[in-house]
């Protein structure tokens, strides 16, 4: 079993930021709110969007890894598209509002289990880049849940 680390609010600049340790795989991940929803993305639906990047550091391995120029290749694009799918699943996007966040997330040494690592920076910077969005009242919170008031009425919980 590895060790895990997590250190918060590396990055001042980032909604939400955190350098995740897992073993010797080290991953910085930032969340950050884009000004406006993508082009392509339905402007009266009301929903929000998740969006993810993945690269790995020129020294993050033994031998220098090359940056990738004019976007994502191969395997970098199957991870980048990955942890942008486990994002959007565990975000309801229609309750995160018309919000478009970025989650970026940068392998800083690989030592195998950085799909992994990835995820799971990622899943927790979007998760406090969430509770921020909702402490500034910038992402109004749905609360699911009913009262007592309200079960004693026979209210039935939103579907």
């Amino acid at each position: 079993m590895r060790e895990v680390e997590v250190a918060l609010d590396f990055t001042p600049n980032a909604l939400a930021s955190l350098v995740y340790r897992q073993g010797d795989t080290i991953v910085l991940a930032c969340a950050t709110k884009a000004d406006r929803l993508p082009r392509w993305f339905p402007r009266d639906s009301g929903r929000g969007w998740v969006h993810a990047e993945y690269a790995l550091l020129p020294g993050s391995t033994n031998s220098r890894f090359r940056r990738e120029r004019n976007g994502a290749k191969g395997r970098t694009q199957e991870i980048e598209r990955f942890v942008a799918r486990s994002l959007r699943g565990a975000v309801d996007l229609d309750e995160l509002g018309p919000i478009a966040l970025t989650v970026d997330c940068d392998v800083l040494n690989a030592d195998g289990g950085t799909r992994c690592a990835s995820v799971t920076a990622a899943s927790l910077a979007l998760r406090l880049a969430v509770r921020r969005l909702i402490a500034s009242g910038e992402c109004p919170p749905k609360d699911r849940r009913l009262s007592s008031e309200d079960v004693k009425k026979g209210v039935e919980a939103p579907k």
